[in-house]
């Protein structure tokens, strides 16, 4: 069984930055494409960047290119999401994604998700 645990949330002001981690355990975490993925209050659930196997690959959700890095640790099994210049309109609970072979933009392709984490940004 995989287990997907993000952690990093929290409250922060406009401007400010955070760095989410997805601690992934069970299968060969060198297997699998990762995903974040996250849902504003009252909104469906959005793409927000992906990565390869071998972190070769990333792609960005347009609203947070630039501002957002992601980027993987196949020796500790964690994907991260580092946040810059947070807006108000970041403000959402981040989910964390895994699945096989490459990496995808479509939430419905990921076969294993973490609990999520709350990031909220105050103006």
């Amino acid at each position: 069984q995989v287990q997907l645990v993000e952690s990093g949330g929290g409250l922060v002001q406009a401007g400010d930055s955070l760095r989410l981690s997805c601690a992934v355990s069970g299968r060969a975490f060198w297997t699998f494409a990762m995903g974040w993925f996250r849902q504003p209050p009252g909104n469906e659930r959005e793409f927000v960047a992906t990565i390869g196997r071998n972190g070769d690959s990333t792609y960005y959700a347009a609203s947070v290119k630039g501002r957002f890095t992601i980027s993987r640790d196949n020796a500790k099994n964690t994907v991260y999401l580092q946040m810059n210049s947070l807006q108000p309109e970041d403000t959402a609970v981040y989910y964390c994604a895994a699945r096989r072979h490459v990496a995808s933009q479509e939430g419905d392709e990921y076969s294993y998700w973490g609990q999520g984490t709350q990031v909220t940004i105050s103006s």
